[in-house]
């Protein structure tokens, strides 16, 4: 998160200064009325935008009117009516003071990128002629590929970091499909430079219709991707409530309450992020992995399940096999996720004592790992049928002797540092 925030300060800055140069530009170079139908256009563009599902920012079809002023005016004008396109959203959206500066100086940031690396460095001209060569047509099509890069990068940055989501993830979900926004606005915009040299800026009017349907058409998608993500989420809901309830159906046969789970799989994300993990695939195995890891143990007989004494050595081999039991019921199960390595390497060792493989250190999963000196501290700050639960110092001191033999030194050190702050969330979260 604080990442996330550095990045939308750092854009908002640069936005900001964007935009202060372009506006003294024009007020040193006054424009005429023609800039002022663009950036009335834009601003009304900005009223009636639309939103993907998940993103940060909103969208509207302005970038029509913004390449227009580039092509008429030059980057200067362009940044400003970028900025005024982002107005009409904030108008409309009613956004948060963060999220208004980040619309505005998103778009601002990449038009002057867009003008600066299209048009200035390459030395072409700008306003661009009617008769312009290829060279400056070749250059128009490129200043829509940078904007396009810029802000979507830009944005989706902002919004993996906010999400914790990987960002090619994110761009490719929800910031991709609007490429034809930019390719659309260049077209609208040389048609707009071509017509308006050869019949007068009426023309413009007469081309309103061209980003009208693609401000309709894009709208439409953007419902659609809505609907499809809203059903994704009640999906992923049921399939975790799911989960939920068959891990309580496994703890309620081994006497452990349910609450057991559900203070594993809180602990052990925490402790996966702690560690510097934030994957969302990964948090989500571990999330499922630490409600199901003991699903095996539906198979293990009552009486060395709940036996209240120690295990003889043959029903300790018994109870050993829940974990291939487990990984053979969970076979059945199309994960989206890992789900089975950590099921199947929970009970193994950090010096290859453990089972049912005897892998050691790095070659079992960082997730079972985690899991592995969560499960055990909650397990001894819990009352079993052959024991009270002990202290918390008990429990690690329990923890700090296994240190290196059964637990990887990193991940328990880690736990140790954390493990009072959590505790104490979870309880007031319980309260």
């Amino acid at each position: 998160m604080a990442t996330a925030s550095r990045h939308v300060a750092i854009v908002c800055v640069a936005g900001a200064a964007g935009l202060t140069v372009a506006v003294t530009h024009l007020l040193r170079e006054p424009v005429g009325t023609h800039w002022v139908l663009l950036a009335l256009l834009a601003v009304v563009a900005g009223i009636v935008p639309f939103r993907l599902p998940g993103a940060f920012a909103t969208y509207s079809i302005g970038e029509a009117f913004t390449f227009a002023a580039l092509f008429h005016y030059g980057t200067a004008g362009a940044v400003v009516t970028a900025a005024l396109d982002s107005l009409g959203i904030v108008l409309r959206m009613r956004s948060s003071p963060q999220r208004a500066l980040f619309n505005a100086a998103a778009p601002a940031v990449a038009m002057w990128l867009a003008g600066g690396l299209a048009f200035d460095l390459t030395g072409l001209p700008l306003p661009v002629a009617a008769d312009a060569g290829w060279a400056s047509w070749v250059a128009a099509l490129g200043a829509a590929v940078v904007y396009f890069l810029t802000e979507s990068l830009l944005v989706a940055t902002a919004v993996a970091g906010a999400s914790r989501r990987p960002l090619l993830q994110v761009w490719r979900g929800f910031i991709e499909p609007l490429w034809s926004g930019p390719a659309a606005g260049v077209y609208f915009a040389a048609l707009a430079v071509l017509g308006t040299r050869a019949a007068g800026q009426w023309t413009l009017v007469a081309l309103l219709p061209v980003p009208a349907f693609l401000y309709l058409a894009l709208r439409a998608s953007a419902q659609r991707a809505a609907d499809q993500v809203q059903h994704v989420e009640t999906t992923a809901r049921m399939y975790a409530s799911t989960i939920e309830a068959f891990a309580a159906a496994v703890d309620a046969r081994d006497h452990v309450t349910h609450g057991h789970v559900t203070r594993v799989r809180t602990m052990s994300v925490a402790l996966l992020r702690a560690l510097g993990v934030d994957d969302v695939p990964t948090i989500q195995a571990l999330e499922a992995g630490s409600l199901l890891h003991d699903v095996g143990k539906i198979g293990i007989p009552d009486e060395v399940l709940n036996k209240p004494g120690a295990l003889t050595p043959a029903e300790f081999a018994v109870m050993k096999t829940h974990v291939a039991i487990g990984v053979d019921i969970l076979k059945a199960v199309d994960f989206p996720f890992p789900v089975l390595p950590i099921v199947q390497a929970h009970h193994e060792n950090w010096d290859g004592t453990g089972y049912p493989a005897g892998i050691a250190g790095e070659a079992i999963p960082l997730t079972a790992r985690v899991l592995s000196v969560v499960d055990c501290f909650d397990a001894l700050t819990s009352d079993r049928p052959y024991r009270p639960a002990l202290s918390v110092d008990a429990a690690r001191a329990i923890l700090i002797e296994r240190r290196g033999t059964m637990y990887d030194p990193r991940v328990l050190d880690t736990f140790l540092t954390i493990q009072p702050d959590i505790s104490s969330r979870m309880d007031e979260s319980s309260r």
